[in-house]
């Protein structure tokens, strides 16, 4: 395998790898259900619902350039984490920018004769932010 190649499968490991979802358990878990099912709320519910994990994910590796495109990716997998756990809800703690690398390129010329030399280079860099987001995935009562 060639070494451009290995380096692009390594990228994309690595991109997998940084768009996990993590929890941590405060209740008790009950059946998966569909990411669909899942309501996201801004405010805690006015009729009673128990507490089932923290969540923590961010836009990594989702392909989204824009801020609502990140901000789309996080509460889909704040949605996606909270189904597995059976929650058919997530109390959504917020949602904000975090640096994560940038982008850079450049370029240079030289031009050489017996009498002069001219050199010349252009260099550009953008930086690149990713969003974080956390809640608590719920199960709300339905009466």
């Amino acid at each position: 395998m060639s070494n451009s190649r290995s380096g692009i499968l390594l990228l994309v490991a690595l991109a997998l790898t940084a768009c996990a979802t993590s929890h941590v358990m405060i209740g008790k878990p009950r059946p998966p259900i569909s990411p669909d099912e899942v309501q996201v709320y801004t405010r805690p519910p006015t009729v009673p619902y128990e507490e089932i994990a923290r969540l923590q994910t961010s836009s990594s590796g989702s392909f989204s350039f824009t801020a609502q495109g990140k901000t789309d990716a996080v509460i889909q997998r704040l949605k996606t984490e909270a189904a597995k756990l059976g929650a058919n809800g997530v109390l959504l703690e917020g949602i904000g920018d975090q640096p994560s690398g940038s982008i850079g390129t450049g370029g240079g010329t030289e031009s050489y004769s017996s009498r002069s030399s001219v050199g010349g280079g252009v260099g550009l860099s953008v930086g690149m932010n990713k969003k974080v987001g956390g809640g608590v995935a719920i199960y709300v009562e339905h009466r």
